[in-house]
């Protein structure tokens, strides 16, 4: 199954699984509106169902009114949650010249295949001063470590995670599909774009396990965070 008919079928599993785990859901939230302070104009790279616009602009007064998104499922509900989706992948996107002050990818680059044109491509979409924002689990983390192991078993039922994944794990249909890449990597490509200017964020610093426990804010670093948050400027 590829990766927009893994999100087609599953739209309604990935909100679910995010109000399951509301505590965790939260503290994400809290990192991606870290780096949303005066964004300007914003455009979202795979807004999915557009769960954390809503709750940006509910919470934080950040609205987020623009998207693209390959599923058309999860397009739909963004679009009844207000915003204005394109439904197409962001290799085939057209993001225009300088049309946004931020472009946010949170929580898409792992499933991007290739990740380095879309960069490019968001490098110019942004405008000069403005700034990128990419959030998502570190292949070195905790969380894409057992992830990697579930999608390697193929299950969450196996021997290998008995006992260390969390109770409500992430849908075995997304982790399949997924290319976790270290900090490292994509530091790597946003400088051969042309960002410049990098500052990190991190939370859900607890054993994955223990990660829905209690809400997280936000703190500096790369190093102990299961999600990360890299902001670059363009100049």
């Amino acid at each position: 199954m590829n990766k927009k008919n893994s999100f087609d079928e599953y739209a309604s599993a990935y909100d679910s699984w995010f109000f399951d785990n509301t505590n965790l859901l939260q503290s994400e939230v809290n990192l991606v509106a870290h780096f949303l302070k005066n964004a300007g104009k914003v455009f979202s790279v795979g807004c999915g169902s557009g769960l954390f616009e809503s709750i940006l602009k509910k919470d934080f007064n950040i609205e987020i009114k623009n998207g693209i998104e390959p599923s058309l499922g999860m397009a739909e509900i963004a679009r009844k949650r207000g915003m204005s989706v394109e439904v197409i992948t962001s290799e085939d996107a057209e993001f225009g010249i300088e049309q946004y002050d931020t472009v946010l990818f949170n929580g898409t680059p792992s499933y991007i295949t290739d990740l380095e044109c879309v960069i490019n491509k968001a490098y110019a979409s942004v405008k000069k001063g403005g700034k990128l924002v990419m959030i998502d689990v570190p292949k070195e983390s905790s969380y894409a470590t057992m992830y990697n192991l579930a999608k390697a078993v193929d299950t969450w039922e196996h021997p290998l995670l008995e006992g260390i994944n969390p109770k409500d794990p992430y849908p075995i249909e997304f982790v399949r599909i997924a290319n976790w890449r270290t900090t490292q990597e994509k530091v790597e490509l946003l400088e051969k774009a042309g960002f410049k200017k990098f500052e990190f964020a991190q939370t859900l610093t607890k054993h994955p396990l223990y990660s829905n426990n209690e809400i997280e804010q936000p703190i500096e670093g790369y190093d102990s965070g299961d999600y990360v948050a890299i902001c670059a400027i363009k100049y």
